[in-house]
């Protein structure tokens, strides 16, 4: 089974990225009519970032980074301790005669075997 978890900034570097953007959207309309079509460009991409940024600090979700996907069986790593809860709820199934003796055995195996 395939899981992923994103990944974004933290507030305080997105606020700082915010108030740099905004300080780039203020200088490109400042010199858009200096600049030419660079001073445009420069102001879309400011007005872009500053929007990412100011997403990741108003929004509790806000815009990941990046994504990472894992494969969640090859990582999960059971303790001991689930394998002596998991039997002793098997056992607990056979006393109350939820389960036959020939499960319990059996799945008792799988545990085991599962384990080392």
């Amino acid at each position: 089974m395939s899981s992923h978890f994103r990944v974004k900034p933290s507030k305080a570097s997105s606020m700082i990225g915010m108030i740099a953007g905004v300080l780039f959207v203020i200088i490109g309309i400042a010199f858009v009519s200096q600049i030419g079509a660079f001073g445009i460009i420069w102001t879309v991409f400011a007005i872009i970032i500053t929007g990412y940024h100011a997403l990741n600090v108003f929004k509790k979700d806000g815009v990941s980074s990046y994504q990472a996907d894992f494969d969640s069986e090859d990582n999960h790593v059971s303790s001991d301790q689930d394998y002596e809860s998991k039997i002793r709820q098997l056992h607990r199934l056979k006393e109350d005669h939820i389960i036959t003796d020939e499960e319990y055995q059996k799945k008792k195996a799988e545990l085991l075997y599962s384990k080392w």
